[in-house]
Formats: structure tokens, C-alpha cells, sequence
């Protein structure tokens, strides 16, 4: 799809390390499957692909109340004993706790969208809606702009449903979108411009097979690229990547979407709009959403493995060259042949087998979030119900069925438990991979809330 009248109709765990360096008088939690008191000497080296960055537990608020395996929200008579015993009869229980209290956040640096590049793209929006009302008019463009609503909502709530599992930060969300719908577009245009005045107009087939394809697709990997760029330490893998590729893509669609409602309805009228509508809006909402996340897939792959920019950007280039390859297709097969039938047996198997993919990576997102709890289960930090609950979709759902429940509706907490103990595992991720100087920062903080928030959520 392009501008300029040339569009389209439609890993093994290795044998244990030395015990990581820690103070003489602080030795990390027994692996154990519940909170009790810990038999005296019974210490045992966590076995990990690389050591954690243990915090000490005197820097926690001390628990008063602890699960018990294996049924989830048992209370412990006693706190566990990290400085001696404690009389039973000293015990108090905690008061009722409603919320969280202030706690530490992860760092925010690396995790958003810079506030100049949200300003440079305020300027080249002027410059487009200058170019719209010039070019189409403002009653038109106002009405393709609000149809132009009806596909980018979809989209939204598909990327919010494959988001769900680890949310991106909201800054980055609406980067995305921002860029598509103003930076790509604009490149689109200008590209199209140069080209008009070096060459003369070029054919439709050519615009929508080679120009469309190639131009576009590298606006809009450039976003993506960006936001790697930007917030490396919020871009953990190719759900991310597919999740912002979505993002732009979705805000591509909608700016181009303005333009063929505005054309179809100075041109044809209503009954060329409701046409142009359903081809568009209706049938293809995601096409531009899934050309863009092959190259964000790319992205994310590379930067799950820790690589550098220089070999990220190398894998956004083979992303690039799958997504113009698939834009290419659609955009072809809807100049050949009986439109619906190419839809039917191309078109809608691509966006079929789309879907699956996502899925599949879906599940692999959760096996490493398990993976990860599960190493800091193994140092003590959870237990191993907690990590089902945790790392899995249906121990979420029982989660929040059982703090919906507690005295107060504690949803609210336990999805502060379910959000940090999933970015405790990311963190954990990079760790390994040593690709973030301040994710052992990170960990302390986020080791701290979720310790917290269990005790919010089991106080009597």
C-alpha cells in the first residue's frame, strides 16, 4: 500500500557454580518448597546458569506471614527465622493491609520513549494535516478519519490480547503508533514525491508491487529500530518486537485509511466509501500490522540473545526483507485474478497461520517466565506453587479468583504480584544474557515489591 494514488484495493541448564560471594554473616535462602524455619547449616548453593544478585533479607521489611506448600494462602504461626528464634507468644499478626505500601520501582532508564523525538514528530503531524485539508479537503478527511477509527481499534485490542502476558510501557505504545501514523507516513509521501519528480508517475502495478512494499516497510522498520534504540530494556524478545512492529503498522494503516475514504468518497461517493470500508477496514485491518511484526519479530529475537545494535540492526534488515516480501504478495495477489477468491485461499491462510505463530510464542514467552521464577524458587524466594500461579495462565486465573475472595478484594494487589514477578523474570533473562548494567538494580527492587505484596495479600 502506498501514497500518490498507487495503493491496493484491499536452553540446558548447566552443572552448578561456586556459591556466589556473600557477606560472612548472610547466606541465601534453603531451597525449599515452603517458608519454615531452616534447619541450621543446611545450606545449599543455588544451581543456576549464572549466579543472582541476592539481596539480603534484612533490607526487606520482615514477614509476618508466608504461604505454605501446598495450599496457597496458609499463614505460618511464626515468621521465618533469619535472626534467631522468635517467641510464639511475642508473634502479632499484621493488621489488615488493603494496599501496597511505597516501595522501590525498577529503573525507568532505557524503559521509554524519548519526550524530543514525541516532539519532532508533533511538527511533521502539522505538516500532514496541512497536507490533508490542502489535498482532500476537511469535511472528507474528518470522515475518513473517523472510519479510519474502526480498524485501528481493532487492531489495538488484537496487539492488547498478545500484550496481555508482560504489558509494554504505555510511552513506547503510543510511539508506535505515533510513528506509522505520522514519521512513516511522512517518509511515504516524501519518498513518493522525489520519485514522481525524478521518473514522471510510475504504473500501479509497479507502485503497489515494488515501491509500496519497499518504502514502506522501511519507514516503518526504522520505528521499530528506534524503539529498540530507545528502550533496549523494555524490548526483551519477539513478542515485543511483533507487539510494537503491530503498533506501527496499525498507525501506518490508519493515517493511509484516511486517504482512500477521503478519495473514495469525493470520487464515488457514499457507495464507494462503504466499498472501500469493507475492503479495507473490515477484511484487511491487519495487513499493515503484519507486514511490520516480521521485522519486529527480527528485532526481538536478536535482542532476547543480548546481541549489540550493530547485529540487531543486521537482523531488522532480514526482518525488512521478510516483510516487504510479504507486502508484496498481498498487495499482488489483489491485482490478479478474482479479488475474494485470492483472499479466500492466500490471504486469509497467511493471517491464519499469523495467528498460530503468535501463539506459539505466546507459549514460549510463559515457559521462560517458569523457567526464571523458577530459578528464584529454587534460591528460596518462591515457592513452587507460587511459580505455577505466577508463570502460568491458569495459575493466574486461580490467582485472581482466590484474591478476589480475601477480605477487601485483593485483585488489585495480586495483579501488582502477577506484573512485577513477570518483569522479575525478563530482568533475570537479561542477566543471564548480560545485555543490561541495571538489572541487578532492577532485581533488588523488584524482589523487594513482590515480597511485599505477598504479604499484603496473606495479612489476616
Amino acid at each position: 500500500m502506498s501514497f500518490g494514488g498507487h495503493g491496493d484495493p484491499a536452553a540446558q541448564r548447566p552443572a552448578s557454580r561456586p556459591s556466589p560471594p556473600v557477606q560472612a554473616s548472610y547466606r541465601p535462602p534453603i531451597a525449599q518448597p515452603s517458608y519454615g524455619q531452616q534447619p541450621a547449616g543446611a545450606y545449599q548453593p543455588p544451581r543456576y546458569a549464572q549466579q543472582p544478585q541476592y539481596v539480603q533479607p534484612q533490607a526487606y521489611p520482615q514477614t509476618a506471614s508466608t504461604p505454605v506448600a501446598p495450599v496457597y494462602g496458609s499463614v505460618l504461626a511464626r515468621r521465618p527465622e533469619h535472626h534467631g528464634a522468635v517467641a510464639y507468644d511475642t508473634y502479632t499478626p499484621p493488621a489488615p493491609v488493603q494496599a501496597v505500601p511505597a516501595l522501590p520501582v525498577p529503573s525507568a532508564k532505557g524503559r521509554h520513549a524519548s519526550v524530543w523525538a514525541f516532539g519532532a514528530l508533533g511538527f511533521v503531524l502539522l505538516g500532514l494535516i496541512a497536507y490533508f485539508v490542502w489535498a482532500l479537503g476537511p469535511s472528507a478527511s474528518l470522515i475518513g478519519m473517523v472510519l479510519a477509527l474502526v480498524p485501528l481499534t481493532i487492531v489495538f485490542f488484537g496487539v492488547f490480547f498478545i500484550d496481555r502476558w508482560e504489558p509494554e510501557p504505555r510511552s513506547l505504545v503510543a510511539f508506535a503508533i505515533a510513528w506509522g501514523a505520522i514519521a512513516s507516513v511522512g517518509l511515504a509521501l516524501l519518498v513518493d514525491l522525489l520519485l514522481t519528480l525524478l521518473v514522471g508517475r510510475r504504473g500501479d502495478g509497479l507502485a503497489a508491487v515494488i515501491q509500496a512494499p519497499i518504502v514502506e516497510e522501511s519507514a516503518k522498520g526504522l520505528g521499530v529500530f528506534l524503539i529498540f534504540l530507545m528502550a533496549r530494556r523494555a524490548f526483551d524478545g519477539p513478542i515485543d518486537g511483533i507487539v510494537y512492529g503491530a503498533l506501527v503498522g496499525a498507525g501506518f494503516a490508519f493515517t493511509e485509511n484516511i486517504q482512500y475514504f477521503a478519495i473514495s468518497l469525493i470520487e464515488g461517493g457514499a457507495p464507494d466509501l462503504t466499498v472501500t470500508f469493507v475492503l479495507r477496514g473490515l477484511m484487511s485491518p491487519f495487513a499493515h500490522a503484519m507486514f511490520t511484526s516480521v521485522t519486529g519479530f527480527a528485532i526481538g529475537l536478536a535482542a532476547r540473545r543480548g546481541a549489540s545494535a550493530g547485529r540487531v540492526l543486521g537482523a531488522a534488515v532480514l526482518g525488512l526483507i521478510g516483510a516487504m516480501a510479504l507486502h508484496a504478495l498481498w498487495n499482488g495477489s489483489s491485482m490478479i485474478g478474482n479479488f475474494f477468491v485470492l483472499y479466500l485461499v492466500l490471504q486469509v491462510p497467511l493471517f491464519a497461520g499469523f495467528i498460530i505463530a503468535i501463539i506459539l510464542l505466546r507459549k514460549e514467552e510463559a515457559r521462560l517466565t517458569f523457567a526464571r521464577l523458577s530459578d528464584y524458587a529454587t534460591a528460596g524466594w518462591f515457592t513452587t506453587q507460587e511459580v505455577l500461579m505466577l508463570a502460568t495462565p491458569a495459575g493466574r486465573r486461580a490467582g485472581m479468583r482466590w484474591a478476589a475472595g480475601l477480605r477487601g478484594d485483593r485483585r488489585p494487589i495480586m495483579r501488582g504480584f502477577i506484573k512485577d514477578a513477570t518483569t522479575l523474570a525478563s530482568v533475570r533473562q537479561r542477566i543471564i544474557t548480560g545485555r543490561d548494567p541495571l538489572a541487578s538494580q532492577d532485581e533488588r527492587a523488584l524482589l523487594q515489591r513482590t515480597h511485599a505484596a505477598r504479604d499484603a495479600l496473606l495479612a489476616v
